[in-house]
């Protein structure tokens, strides 16, 4: 007979530990790459790309849908994802010339991302590594490393690399555009990441519980938390849920929303959120079981310094109670079944 080994209490995952250092990752993030992140940006203000390109997998993926708003939102910069196969499996050249090619991983060492980030070079882009490993072959490959300083991530689910990943994009953004509010929440952040670890979030804890699937919602700056949330749903609790922008669920998804549905919205605080909560009490008004993050919603979102600073503070709350959720449904979100750590695509 096989033993099961007891699940840890909430506050003893690695999970749980390794995301409630976001604020401190965060601070020594923005010092240490200070000089180098006013260096790029002061390039990228003398010599404009034409147009960014981004290339990763999973988190770090969504990492680069907040990169594509944040970068045309903050600096006009048209901002698309590259798909790491174009360079691994098809081998199809890319006409890159003095293109930005931001490559976000945490290992630093995935081959398909390595063979993308070569052709980039070769085709003339500027090559920017995000990359938690600094001495890593994507780090060594790059024209510009920029640290993400998260530390060792032990458990499966990547959290605090999330952040950081978001946050040095933050940072770059900021002092690419010279925003001085921008360029202010940046002092701010880890401030309001501590408040949002200790924000509660149990409604949803508890309401997803016996749940077998949902919907997670968000709009421009919020849609790749929304993603991002969505991984975790499936990733570490074994429930299936969606990611959709809550313009783009109407067209279709929407029709699967009925009486006990669930929906977990991402109420992102600028010109998406009138929209957002309007489509939360649409859903409401079916029977749907609606839970809304916002400054008045069912789940408390910290005020951020920022509005491209949300959807930090949204996923900081987000994994307090994603990792008691996962416990409560029987799961151990440090070990997912079937998955590793770092998964090296070709």
């Amino acid at each position: 007979m096989t033993s099961v080994a007891p699940l840890p209490v909430a506050a003893d995952t690695l999970m749980f530990n390794e995301a409630a250092s976001t604020a401190d990752v965060v601070a020594a993030q923005f010092a240490r790459n200070h000089e180098a992140i006013v260096a790029l940006a002061a390039s990228l203000r003398e010599t404009p790309p034409p147009f960014v390109a981004t290339c990763a997998r999973g988190s770090s993926d969504h990492a680069c849908t907040f990169g594509k708003y944040l970068f045309e939102t903050q600096v006009g910069v048209v901002t698309a994802s590259a798909s790491p196969s174009i360079g691994s499996v098809y081998a199809a050249p890319l006409k890159l010339k003095d293109a930005l090619f931001i490559v976000i991983s945490q290992s630093g060492k995935s081959p398909d991302l390595l063979r993308n980030a070569e052709a980039a070079k070769a085709a003339g882009a500027r090559v920017v590594a995000l990359v938690n490993v600094e001495d890593s072959p994507l780090a060594q490959l790059a024209d510009v490393v920029i640290p993400l300083c998260a530390g060792p991530e032990k458990s499966v689910a990547a959290t605090k690399s999330y952040l950081a990943s978001l946050a040095a994009l933050l940072q770059l953004a900021a002092h690419w555009s010279q925003d001085e509010k921008l360029l202010a929440a940046l002092d701010a952040l880890p401030g309001a990441l501590r408040q949002a670890w200790a924000a509660d979030w149990s409604p949803v804890t508890d309401g997803l519980t016996g749940a077998h699937n949902l919907f997670v919602l968000g709009r421009g700056l919020g849609l790749g938390a929304a993603q991002e949330a969505a991984l975790k749903f499936k990733e570490t609790c074994g429930l299936h849920a969606e990611a959709y922008s809550s313009a783009e669920v109407k067209h279709g998804p929407m029709a699967l929303v009925g009486p006990g549905f669930p929906v977990l919205c991402f109420a992102q605080p600028d010109g998406t959120e009138a929209g957002t909560l309007a489509l939360a009490e649409e859903f409401r008004g079916r029977g749907a079981q609606v839970w809304v993050a916002s400054a008045h919603g069912d789940l408390p979102l910290v005020a951020a310094p920022h509005p491209a600073c949300a959807p930090l503070l949204t996923i900081q709350s987000f994994y307090k109670a994603i990792n008691a959720l996962a416990l409560a449904r029987g799961h151990n979100p440090d070990v997912p079944p079937h998955l590793n750590k770092v998964t090296e695509t070709v």
